[in-house]
């Protein structure tokens, strides 16, 4: 099976809708990501055949997540992005999103810099800082995170960039039982769901944080 049958697989498994194009722009990100990845090291996997399951597919699992039903469409941070993930899957998955990846390491954002111009991702922000540095003019709708700590510090670190009535969406392996019973007292979880990734033989959960007002 080629890297096209694969993605187009497994987004057929999950349901989704994608824009025209985004497919061809899911595995050109891919490409780019491999190439610097020999340099980098933005990620520990190497194969190309597990990139789409274990990158793409484990990122684009969660975009039913990030629909808006607002009057604008969501604007999303994504935390400690690394190479780009969840963000850069979700802005070609739902172009309408306005993302921002902000990552303290300026390597990666030299690459998520690229990613962003050889893609033309036009509703994508990089920002190179620290997350507790950073103090944008508007906060954000959602807070995303995909391995950027545990979630006491998630959203202690993000806490000031959250918008009133906005949550946060932490993506997590196995149920993490012990960092929910460690969460402050000012944050609750107002949803979890176990996801199922196409390819991926293991547990996705997604973890949906609200302050208690």
């Amino acid at each position: 099976m080629t890297l096209q049958q694969q993605l187009a697989a497994g987004v057929a498994a999950l349901g989704l809708g994608l824009p025209d194009g985004a497919e061809a722009k899911l595995l050109a990100y891919l490409a780019l990501l491999d190439k610097w990845n020999r340099v980098y090291n933005l990620t520990a996997v190497r194969d190309a055949e597990r990139m789409v399951s274990h990158h793409l597919l484990d990122s684009l699992v969660a975009a039913p997540f990030f629909q808006g039903g607002r009057h604008k469409p969501p604007s999303v941070l994504d935390v400690g992005s690394g190479g780009g993930l969840p963000g850069i899957p979700l802005t070609i998955a739902r172009p309408e999103l306005h993302v921002t990846l902000i990552d303290s390491i300026a390597k990666k954002t030299a690459f998520l810099m690229q990613a962003k111009a050889e893609l033309g991702l036009v509703n994508l922000q990089v920002v190179t800082a620290r997350v507790e540095d950073f103090h944008p003019e508007t906060p954000f709708d959602v807070i995303t995170s995909r391995a950027f700590s545990d979630l006491k510090a998630f959203v202690t670190q993000t806490r000031h960039l959250l918008e009133p009535g906005g949550r946060w969406l932490a993506m997590k392996g196995l149920m993490p039982h012990e960092e929910i019973a460690s969460l402050p007292d000012w944050v609750k979880v107002s949803a979890n769901h176990a996801l199922q990734v196409p390819g991926l033989d293991a547990s996705r959960h997604l973890i949906v944080l609200e302050p208690v007002v």
